[in-house]
């Protein structure tokens, strides 16, 4: 195999072509994060899994009203379970069990649109992972209660 002048120096250009790619993205800024331990900023438009809002008059209290709405619109069928109670003094029921399948759901967005009170909402959570898949079950209610301990 003999290499003739003309293609060693068509060769040695391509190469030097290509060291001036490698060393002019030296001195750009760098555009990639170092995941996990860098964690981005979440745009507020990002669909995590539904979660449960607070009333803005009490918010203590989740603004679910148990209607069932949200299960009968679901077009993949992942919320399981919605369930309330009517306590005294107070005017409308208010949700105690909120079972949602997130191996299921689409985040189609239908139930927070058909939602009558405005009380379900999208969450920020992008990072959720587990080994099984009754890891991605949520009870709404219980999460909504923990979210409202840690603030």
């Amino acid at each position: 195999m003999t290499v003739t002048p003309a293609s060693f120096i068509k060769g040695a250009a391509s190469l030097a072509a290509g060291m001036g790619v490698t060393i002019k993205s030296f001195f750009q800024p760098v555009v990639t994060s170092q995941y996990p331990r860098e964690v981005l900023e979440i745009t507020p438009r990002f669909r995590g899994h539904i979660k449960l809002l607070a009333s803005p008059e009490n918010p203590l209290e989740n603004m679910c009203i148990a209607c069932g709405i949200c299960v009968r619109n679901c077009p993949s069928g992942s919320i399981k379970k919605v369930d309330g109670e009517k306590r005294e003094g107070e005017k409308r029921k208010r949700a105690t069990v909120y079972m949602l399948d997130f191996t299921t759901c689409s985040q189609c967005g239908i139930c927070v649109e058909s939602c009558p009170s405005k009380a379900l909402g999208f969450s920020g959570d992008f990072n959720i992972a587990g080994f099984k898949r009754a890891d991605f079950y949520f009870d709404l209610v219980k999460e909504f209660d923990k979210r409202k301990k840690a603030s």
